[in-house]
């Protein structure tokens, strides 16, 4: 398949040489690189795939193709020196289509911080990243307290880079290896923003105010990978 490591401080990308490229491109290399933990799950998982993992590809109408896979990919964003660091950011053709993808792996790990623990009594910058998320997600104003963060930033990603490729569509998608589906509720709510109805293994699209397409998806992860 074609993932590729992004070589420190360039554009450049090199063609990984299996899970263990994706390590040293963490935030915390030895913290998050653990058996059972989202990181070296997600990427042994990607890495065995021929292509797509099949739960992802079932995302997307057939047929699917992976054209280009960038493991630990940053985005940056307004108000702040802190990139988005997307887990895999996915460059895919279906149907005749194409879509820039930002996928965030999950075990038991939450979604961090919600909107109202993270915007309690602002910074300037967050006044100023907050206003980039708002306009480009299409919400009139900050969103309710109870709404993760990480959800409104790695969605973002994704629009910011469908824009850049000029993909037909957007798509964040959060690929869960967690059997009990945790914090599949805090990803419905997010999702209910944009009115859009999601179920695990399933995806559902809609049209931002901006005209954009975007899609959101909970793909559930093979468990074997869990061990790896």
């Amino acid at each position: 398949m074609r993932v590729l490591r992004k070589t420190n401080r360039t554009r450049v990308y090199i063609p990984s040489e299996g899970p263990s490229s994706w390590q040293a491109f963490l935030a915390e290399p030895e913290r998050q690189w653990r058996t059972g933990y989202s990181a070296k799950t997600l990427a042994h998982c990607w890495e065995s795939a021929d292509g797509l993992p099949d739960e992802i590809a079932k995302m997307f109408d057939d047929p699917t193709e992976l054209l280009v896979a960038l493991p630990e990919h940053k985005v940056p964003l307004e108000g702040g020196n802190r990139d988005s660091q997307n887990d895999v950011f996915a460059l895919i053709r279906f149907g005749g289509q194409t879509c820039a993808a930002t996928i965030e792996g999950k075990v038991n790990e939450p979604f961090g911080p919600t909107v109202g623990e993270w915007y309690a009594e602002p910074s300037q910058g967050k006044r100023e990243r907050m206003r980039q998320l708002c306009s480009l997600l299409g919400f009139d104003e900050v969103p309710p307290s109870n709404i993760r963060y990480q959800l409104m930033h790695r969605t973002a990603s994704a629009l910011i880079e469908a824009r850049r490729f000029k993909t037909d569509e957007a798509a964040m998608i959060v690929h869960s290896f967690s059997p009990a589906r945790m914090w599949f509720e805090d990803f419905v709510t997010f999702a209910s923003l944009f009115g859009a109805d999601v179920k695990p293994d399933q995806s559902s699209s809609v049209i931002l105010k901006s005209g954009q397409r975007l899609r959101l998806g909970w793909a559930t992860g093979n468990g074997d990978f869990l061990k790896c």
